[in-house]
């Protein structure tokens, strides 16, 4: 008599498992680190020099249109001809871009741009779009970057992580030197600028109530002094060395307080970019100490601070991405 040919279901090899389990993931690669650790300068260096690729920006405040030097958006010059997505399109009048939508656009973009046989690069500081974005399922009502709630490390794309970091002193010190460096290429004029044609002062509006670009930090800061000294177009005729004593010091306390939140802002990135990694998220850091101590001392005997870079930074990750592209 011949052998029964049923199959057990118990004892089904793998193989017979539908082929959606195997699905291809589209290959992308993430640059994440605090704010001011360079991941546009590297993103376009990746991008113009080694991988035929576009970038998508993921920092929340960067999407939106306006307030280009408060938000550091990455100029066109240094954009190089690559093509961003994200930088600066949105009007912040529209209402405020969810982490849920970035994730739906995004995903479209990541589409497209492999679609023309080119690479994605995610690039921003904003964990919450780049966790939105990233996992198998997404719950917007479940903040999983709250330090009592856990990450997931499903991912829906096969991801290539390059983490952008540096010592906090050495951080700390060259985030102030960039906010100085912002205010003398025209961040004040530009918040005075926005200050003019807003409402918000007319109506008070308190930090519980801003969404969008009116988070952006230097807004809450300079929103007492322009209250106090309204935005005048023959102010930047005066010039700040018109200034009573008062009035300087109101100034000056609203750029140490921009100071102090930006130190704080990319301690909590930097936390949560931490929780990700001790998630199960694979994350390869990079040490740009060298280079911002290049950048503020220039004492590296006769090496500038873009050799630094290259060395520590650049060179690393050109590795890391060549590697992942090529499995």
């Amino acid at each position: 008599m011949a052998a029964s040919t049923t199959t057990n279901p118990i004892t089904t090899p793998p193989t017979f498992q539908p082929h959606r389990h195997y699905r291809k993931k589209d290959k992308i690669v993430v640059i994440m680190g605090a704010t001011g650790t360079g991941k546009s300068r590297l993103s376009v260096d990746l991008a113009t020099r080694y991988f035929p690729s576009e970038i998508i920006n993921s920092d929340k405040m960067q999407v939106y249109k306006g307030l280009d030097i408060t938000t550091n958006k990455i100029s066109l010059h240094e954009r190089q001809n690559i093509p961003h997505h994200f930088l600066g399109e949105l009007n912040s009048q529209d209402g405020e871009l969810t982490p849920l939508e970035f994730r739906h656009l995004a995903h479209l973009t990541i589409s497209d741009i492999v679609s023309r046989k080119r690479t994605p690069f995610i690039v921003g500081g904003s964990n919450s779009f780049i966790y939105s974005l990233l996992v198998e399922e997404y719950n917007p009502r479940f903040d999983a970057l709250d330090a009592s709630n856990s990450v997931s490390s499903s991912l829906r794309y096969n991801c290539c992580f390059l983490w952008v970091d540096s010592s906090l002193p050495v951080l700390y010190e060259y985030l102030d030197k960039r906010v100085d460096e912002m205010f003398e290429t025209g961040m004040f004029e530009e918040l005075e600028e926005y200050f003019r044609e807003s409402e918000e002062l007319k109506y008070c509006v308190n930090s519980v109530s801003r969404s969008g670009l009116r988070k952006a930090i230097g807004l809450p800061e300079f929103e007492r002094y322009f209250r106090e000294y309204p935005a005048e177009e023959v102010e930047s005729l005066t010039g700040k060395g018109g200034w009573d004593q008062v009035r300087r010091g109101v100034y000056e306390e609203a750029v140490r307080q921009i100071k102090e939140n930006t130190r704080q802002l990319a301690k909590g990135q930097i936390g949560k970019i931490k929780k990700l990694r001790d998630g199960g998220w694979d994350l390869r850091r990079l040490d740009a100490t060298a280079t911002f101590t290049a950048l503020m001392t220039c004492k590296n005997k006769g090496e500038d601070w873009r050799s630094v870079w290259e060395k520590q930074v650049l060179e690393p990750s050109v590795k890391i991405v060549k590697r992942f592209l090529e499995e």
